[in-house]
């Protein structure tokens, strides 16, 4: 098969641009496959984060890509099809998690398909954690011109059932992580951050939203003893602020080791070894990729009940779920991981997931949606 394949890709860093470069080096041991990605990803007056951009230290897998589309320049959207149409693809695969792509992702697809091509669509949100006016509307159109979708929780299935019932699609959870460092000791990645070996050592990682609930485990740390340490590891979306003041407010400054920036991939393995526990105590979501990077590195979770972290979790045995966000249910569940020492329990189960869950085999399931399709 010829695979087109217009997401997020190097340049451009971050959680989208990994999945792609993964799924991208799967397909390829099978099919002839090009990437095509942003010329204009974000403009810079709504990008929250520091850059956009691969920089020094970031260890990204540097997929060979054609940047063909602006996001904001509907001129782009008809001569980036044309472009990929000259590739003469069979399946032209997209990602998606906000309705700002709706329009160019939306407008590109529909010229493909009008020339014969599948579209497929990756969903990891197709109702945005904060909704806008009109995102309904960008939803349904950028929606109704793919012919399949690959989801990764029942949460999301039914969202996009939501937007579109009939909607031909393949559930698949996500694939580990597997192009970062391996792990290191944890002793070595304590004493590397500062963090005495006796510590119970818990990981809040990834970009810092409000919707994540970092205020909740910093409440929870106020009520947790001694014996416990956070890492905070990601950057700010423009909620860091009230956080820190929580933390002062809490006397808490010594028991929260405070990375507040992006984290290169080659600074993960260290995080993620010198920790024991990754909490998760979102407020909304549907899905989360952090939870592939902290099963590469064996590490169990601890995560609230909304959108699809439930399942990504508990029919595999790999966590526990809090059953609503709230910090005196993330003390219970906490204390519960170390008390009856589940961390040997629940690393076995891991790797049982990541023997079949794998990107090999999300590439097969793309493959049997599009030939589903293609067949009527």
């Amino acid at each position: 098969m010829k695979i087109a394949y217009l997401s997020t890709f190097y340049p451009f860093r971050g959680g989208i641009a990994q999945f792609n470069a993964a799924l991208y080096r799967a397909f390829e041991q099978e099919h002839k496959i090009k990437a095509f990605t942003f010329t204009r990803q974000y403009p810079k007056l709504l990008f929250p984060g520091k850059t956009q951009y691969v920089e020094k230290g970031d260890d990204a897998d540097e997929i060979p890509s054609a940047a063909v589309l602006d996001t904001i320049n509907p001129i782009s959207y008809y001569l980036a099809a044309k472009k990929i149409l000259d590739f003469e693809p069979n399946l032209l695969i997209t990602k998606f998690w906000m309705p700002f792509f709706a329009p160019s992702l939306g407008m590109l697809a529909k010229s493909l398909k009008k020339k014969g091509v599948k579209t497929i669509c990756i969903v990891d949100n197709i109702l945005p954690h904060e909704p806008k006016p009109f995102d309904r509307a960008l939803v349904n159109f950028y929606a109704n011109q793919q012919d399949g979708f690959i989801v990764m929780t029942e949460q999301v299935k039914l969202d996009l059932l939501k937007v579109r019932q009939n909607a031909k699609y393949s559930l698949f959870p996500h694939p580990i992580y597997d192009h970062f460092p391996k792990k290191i000791e944890k002793n070595l990645a304590r004493r590397e951050l500062g963090i005495a070996d006796d510590k119970k050592v818990l990981l809040f990682f990834g970009f810092i939203r409000s919707y994540k609930g970092l205020d909740l485990l910093i409440e929870t740390m106020k009520n947790l003893d001694e014996s416990y340490h956070l890492i905070i590891a990601g950057e700010d979306y423009g909620t860091f602020k009230s956080i820190s003041k929580q933390i002062k407010d809490y006397g808490l400054e010594n028991r929260i080791s405070q990375f507040v920036r992006y984290i290169s991939d080659s600074e993960v393995p260290i995080i993620f070894s010198a920790s024991d526990l990754l909490v998760l105590p979102y407020k909304s979501g549907t899905q989360s990729g952090i939870v592939g990077i902290s099963y590469h590195y064996d590490l169990p979770v601890v995560a609230t009940d909304v959108g699809g972290l439930k399942e990504m979790l508990l029919p595999y045995s790999t966590g526990l779920i809090v059953s609503e966000p709230a910090s005196d249910l993330l003390k219970v569940a906490i204390e519960e991981y170390f008390e009856k020492g589940l961390s040997e329990k629940f690393s076995k189960n891991i790797f049982n997931y990541k023997e079949k869950y794998n990107w090999e085999n999300l590439s097969y399931a793309i493959i049997d949606l599009y030939n589903s399709i293609a067949n009527g």
